[in-house]
This record gives C-alpha cells, sequence and structure tokens, in this order.
C-alpha cells in the first residue's frame, strides 16, 4: 500500500499576476493597431459601396436618359424605360449607419454628389471623421 502523500503543484498568485500583467501589456500594444485597421476598413467599404452606386446610376442614366431624383429610383421606378432595380438589395447605409448623401445636381457642374458623413454623420470633419465623396 502507498502511504506516502500526494503532491499537487499549482501556481502561485505570483506566476498568475505575471502572467497577466504580460497579457495586458501585449493587449495594449496589439489593441491599437487593430482598432484603427477597422476604422480603416470601414472608410474602405463606404467607397467601395459609393462605387456600385455609381454603377447602378449610370446604368439608370443609359435607360432613362437621365440620373435619377432619389437614389430610391434605382430600386422602384415608374418610367417606361426603367429596366430595374439596379441595385441588387435595398440601399445600404454607409457602414457607421447613416444614410448616404446624393444630390442631384452636383457641385462643381457634376451631375450629382453621392458621399457618406463618415463615422460622424456630421459634414465636413478629419480622418475617420471625413466625408466620404465619389471620384
Amino acid at each position: 500500500m502507498n502511504t506516502g502523500t500526494s503532491k499537487l503543484r499549482g501556481f502561485t498568485l505570483i506566476e498568475l499576476l505575471i502572467v497577466i500583467v504580460i497579457l495586458g501589456l501585449l493587449g495594449s500594444l496589439v489593441a491599437p493597431t487593430m482598432f484603427s485597421k477597422v476604422d480603416s476598413s470601414m472608410r474602405k467599404t463606404a467607397s467601395a459601396q459609393i462605387s456600385n452606386f455609381e454603377t447602378a446610376l449610370d446604368t439608370y442614366r443609359l435607360d432613362i436618359g437621365r440620373y435619377p431624383d432619389r437614389l430610391q429610383q434605382l430600386r422602384v421606378g415608374e418610367h417606361p424605360n426603367w429596366d430595374g432595380p439596379y441595385l441588387p438589395k435595398e440601399i445600404p447605409t454607409d457602414p457607421w449607419g447613416n444614410e448616404y448623401q446624393y444630390k442631384k445636381p452636383g457641385s462643381d457642374g457634376r451631375a450629382y454628389d453621392l458621399y457618406s458623413l463618415g463615422k460622424d454623420g456630421q459634414p465636413g470633419g478629419e480622418d475617420d471623421n471625413e466625408d466620404i465623396y465619389n471620384q
């Protein structure tokens, strides 16, 4: 019969604290980089959606002979030459949940302006809050 005591070895409190501190330091170095990538990808998503809108708007113009007065006309139309819908799904919001801005006629002699107000949902701004325009 084994009469010896079994020794269970675990981690000491100081060892656990050291591991927690190391994980915290790693997290503080990695997290800012990852969050900046998220904001950058949201701006790229908005630009890609604007490009899709531009294609739909150009196709609408080819069929009807003019650009629509409202983006909703890309989904539903009453004109005899309307051959839509020109967007496969409902009109999306920008990556921050705001409506895209569409103005016809556009500024500087352009046929229309199409843009996102950026992260803050307000005109103007800098960095992530900057408006994203069609080119």
